[in-house]
């Protein structure tokens, strides 16, 4: 794993890696105001020891990034990963990930969902959802956004959006 793990990472042809951990820190940032709002508060871990110790947060959720959602109608929840791609074997990461997190936040600039994290590992074992690699390093099934409203909390970010054109 590698800088704030709270972001999905994807291989945009004109971003750097530090404009990938911007555009990961500016949507935390929105969803905590956004849930501050409702009255809900998010203390995240900022150091990388602490996150690889216990978690991304103090409370045991997790804030993921996933530009594409919008675009393809989907999430995309990651199971395991591999540092290289020449390494035979996988590590569970995401929501499989042994640490304190207990609930999932993923979504876009435009709006995100709450999750139980057993309920995205039952959702997965339910073999229902297509599983896929990217890049030969991160495993992953998507929920069709239609499943997220069923099993999750959409929150629509009243905080605007403050992100380069590219997120």
């Amino acid at each position: 794993m590698d800088g704030i793990i709270m972001e999905t990472k994807y291989n945009y042809p004109d971003a750097t890696h530090s404009d990938t951990l911007e555009m990961g820190a500016q949507y935390l940032d929105r969803v905590m105001e956004t849930l501050q709002k409702r009255g809900v508060i998010l203390q995240p871990y900022t150091s990388r020891k602490r996150q690889y110790e216990t978690g991304e947060s103090l409370q045991g959720w997790e804030v993921k990034l996933d530009n594409r959602s919008f675009d393809t109608g989907r999430l995309s929840i990651e199971i395991s990963e591999k540092s290289r791609r020449d390494i035979p074997t996988w590590t569970q990461s995401g929501i499989y990930r042994r640490d304190n997190t207990w609930i999932y936040i993923q979504g876009n600039q435009h709006q995100f969902w709450w999750f139980q994290k057993n309920i995205l590992k039952l959702l997965h074992k339910s073999n229902k959802y297509k599983e896929e690699e990217f890049n030969g390093t991160i495993k992953k099934f998507y929920i069709p956004v239609e499943d997220a409203d069923k099993y999750g909390v959409r929150f629509e970010m009243d905080v605007p959006c403050i992100l380069s054109d590219r997120a």
